[in-house]
Order: structure tokens, then C-alpha cells, then sequence
């Protein structure tokens, strides 16, 4: 399912229109500055926490060596902040059914 697609389900369950779903999906997803209601406070290193569905935060990965599988080659790879999400026990129970 793409953004499109949510957004034409979540018209349908909500009584809305097609384009206003799709901005409340675009203004909860996006990833442009300063948009993105999950982004934003991913940035800001504030968690996004949807009860029963899961949490949104960031870690931060350490600088480490890695290798360039196509030559053997060693790499320095800089340590930086990667998104992360975790599941939720509802979600996860749902899913795995």
C-alpha cells in the first residue's frame, strides 16, 4: 500500500474527501523539512509513540570499519542517527496470527 492508496482508504472510513485524506497523510508522513508530524519530532529526538500500534524514535549507530564486499577493501563508516521503529504487542499479536 502507498500513500495514495491510505489515503483513499482513510477517505472511505472517515467521510472525507479523496484530497483531504491525502493531505492528513501527507501531513502526518512526509519527510520534507519541517513537515511530517512523525519527522518533526523525530528530529527534535522526541519519540512518536501510537498506542497499540508501535513507538517511532531514533538511535545513534557508532562510527565503526566495515568492507567494500566488491573489493575486500576496508571502510570507515561515521557514526550517525538512523529512525527506528518498534512494534507494538497489539500490532505484533495481530500480525502474527
Amino acid at each position: 500500500m502507498n500513500k495514495t492508496e491510505m489515503a483513499k482508504k482513510l477517505a472511505g472510513k472517515a467521510d472525507l474527501t479523496q484530497d483531504k485524506a491525502s493531505e492528513i497523510v501527507d501531513h502526518i508522513f512526509s519527510t520534507k523539512d519541517g513537515e511530517g508530524i512523525i519527522a518533526v519530532e523525530l528530529d527534535a529526538g522526541r519519540k512518536v509513540s501510537i498506542a497499540g500500534f508501535g513507538t517511532f524514535s531514533t538511535r545513534r549507530s557508532s562510527a565503526r570499519k566495515g568492507r567494500n564486499p566488491q573489493t575486500g577493501e576496508s571502510i570507515d563508516i561515521p557514526a550517525r542517527t538512523v529512525a527506528k521503529f518498534s512494534a507494538a504487542k497489539g500490532l505484533k499479536d495481530r500480525v502474527y496470527e
